[in-house]
């Protein structure tokens, strides 16, 4: 394996010192013939620049791939979130809201907190005693109690 990649970059060597005589000579003639300098550019520098294309558009795509939040995550991310909500309004006013819909008041930042990633409302139930709830996420199908329905 090392032997490749040395042969490689002796390769490479090969065609830069190759290429550098072929600059020399055509600076040679441009002078002798008062011709504008033609842009060259040594093949070493063609394959990094290559190369650091294919690395960053790859990079990007591994990131966009693996960072992006499935509707799942996010889904669970706004249960979490409507979860910390509902225990700041109980430690409040000593029992849940009756409607989930108070928890979002005024404040835009909830003001989609109410629906899951497919657009669905949450269900939200209160127990008798308004002491205790229960919080669903009806899942892709949007139907309530199958086993695509997201609970915490």
């Amino acid at each position: 394996m090392w032997f490749a990649e040395l042969f490689a970059e002796l390769l490479l060597i090969f065609e830069d010192y190759k290429f550098w005589k072929k600059k020399k000579a055509r600076r040679k003639y441009e002078k002798e013939n008062n011709l504008p300098k033609k842009t060259m550019v040594y093949p070493s520098t063609k394959i990094y620049v290559i190369a650091l294309v294919v690395l960053s558009i790859s990079g990007g795509l591994f990131f966009y791939l693996f960072t992006r939040d499935t509707d799942e995550n996010k889904t669970v991310k706004r249960l979490t979130t409507i979860q910390t909500l509902l225990e700041a309004e109980k430690k409040t006013f000593q029992k849940y809201p009756s409607d989930l819909s108070k928890i979002i008041r005024n404040n835009p930042l909830h003001k989609n907190l109410l629906t899951d990633s497919w657009n669905n409302h949450f269900h939200y139930e209160l127990s008798n005693d308004d002491l205790n709830y229960i919080l669903i996420s009806k899942g892709k199908d949007g139907k309530l109690h199958t086993d695509d329905d997201i609970k915490l």
